[in-house]
């Protein structure tokens, strides 16, 4: 039967990273039942990727993806790019043996703007086809910045019909929080998705502000209470969303928590794992013999 892999986008688990090392980090990971892990903002150091390196061979850990912008997010702002670290970056997915990159966010500077936007698409997708030629694939993250209209389009369909080599990895979250049904919206990228972000949407509660009644206060704790949840513990149809990506041509199922709330993210992701089991997916967080 075809199956996905289960794995975590390790943006969940990075401030473990800066306490307990990459090595060790990957071996709780492991322990936990994950084998598969997407890499997103872990410094790329010899160090970094040494430790994820030794980890995925010791305890049988698949590298989905890593992580690397076109370019900064805002001029001058410091970090690794695929416009000047090129051969740095590939160097380091094949090191991990790992044949996707994928692209997090818009540049701030394209956000609001559509020819801005279009411009960087075209200059991706050039990126993509350079990657191509090196064995690895280039997928684009949205959030809800992207279900912004143009003329009656979503931007991030503008994105896809604007596009040939580079893929999508499609954030069931941000795809409800932009107003979407994820399912349905899933299936309208059928053959252009080999990754999944499942994260759950939940609406907390409304916690107000102490001291004299402030109507600002009060407004900005009541239009925010949106949160992160752990999988299955939100609204979101989470085995829907899975079956959709599936047939759709997705392998990588990774969790992704932006925010755990004072929660430790290794007990989070123990509730989403266990979440996933009862949903029936016990087998989607080991790698195929």
């Amino acid at each position: 039967m075809k199956r996905g892999l289960i794995g975590i986008q390790m943006s969940t688990i990075k401030k473990k990273i800066d306490e307990l090392g990459a090595y060790e980090t990957l071996k709780k990971c492991a322990e936990l039942g994950y084998h598969c892990i997407e890499i997103s903002q872990v410094p790329m150091t010899p160090e970094n990727v040494a430790g994820m390196k030794k980890a995925c061979d010791e305890f049988g850990i698949k590298v989905s993806s890593c992580t690397a912008a076109l370019e900064p997010m805002m001029p001058g702002m410091p970090g690794e790019y695929l416009v000047s670290d090129f051969d740095k970056i590939v160097q380091d997915c094949k090191t991990l043996n790992c044949d996707m990159l994928r692209i997090g966010m818009l540049p701030m500077t394209c956000m609001g703007n559509r020819e801005k936007a279009l411009d960087f698409v075209k200059r991706a997708d050039e990126m993509a086809e350079k990657l191509k030629a090196e064995g690895i694939d280039l997928y684009y993250h949205n959030h809800h910045v992207e279900f912004v209209r143009y003329d009656g389009e979503y931007l991030l369909d503008i994105i896809k019909n604007n596009t040939k080599y580079m893929g999508f990895e499609l954030d069931i979250h941000w795809i409800h929080r932009g107003g979407e049904n994820p399912v349905e919206f899933i299936k309208k990228y059928n053959g252009r998705i080999r990754l999944l972000h499942l994260k759950d949407y939940r609406i907390g509660e409304v916690k107000m502000p102490e001291g004299e009644f402030d109507a600002k206060a009060f407004m900005s704790a009541f239009n925010n209470i949106v949160e992160f949840a752990e999988v299955g513990e939100g609204t979101l149809p989470i085995k829907e969303c899975i079956e959709a990506g599936l047939e759709g041509g997705s392998e990588y199922f990774l969790i992704e928590q932006d925010d755990t709330y004072g929660r430790d993210p290794f007990e989070s992701l123990k509730i989403s794992r266990d979440n996933l089991i009862k949903l029936g997916y016990a087998d989607w967080f080991e790698l195929e013999k």
